[in-house]
């Protein structure tokens, strides 16, 4: 797994270095320079011609458009996974203090509705197999 990645890394870098060479000789362009500038347009056709045969390797890939987002907002697409987990512990504790609060909630109103309906209560008991007082 880690080889195809890999080697569109090399791939996707190359295709980097290129582009900024080619920055470099039209930006300085030359008339007799017109075989280097061609020369290098072929080797960027060529770079994006493997960078897409290496398309099918990764077409099982699943990437979260959210890491789109942060590249787009220049943001490390590594951090996506950092914010998501920081996301989902945050989002945990506060499920976790919803649950502990509705079983205080359950304790509180079993206690109420035994003062209340003692016989009711004790049948509900006696049907759930609870012989606790609340």
């Amino acid at each position: 797994m880690a080889d195809k990645f890999e080697a569109l890394e090399q791939q996707l870098e190359m295709f980097i270095e290129n582009t900024r060479q080619l920055g470099i000789i039209v930006g300085d362009f030359q008339p007799q320079g017109q075989p280097v500038l061609n020369q290098k347009l072929h080797t960027m056709v060529t770079g994006l011609q493997e960078v897409d045969k290496l398309r099918s390797q990764l077409q099982d890939v699943q990437i979260p458009l959210e890491v789109f987002e942060y590249i787009d907002h220049g943001k490390n697409p590594q951090l996506y996974t950092k914010d998501c987990m920081e996301k989902s512990l945050a989002r945990n504790e506060s499920v976790k203090g919803k649950i502990e609060t509705f079983k205080k909630f359950k304790m509180l109103l079993i206690v109420e509705l035994t003062k209340v309906f003692p016989q009711e209560m004790n049948k509900y008991r006696a049907l759930r197999g609870d012989d606790r007082p609340g």
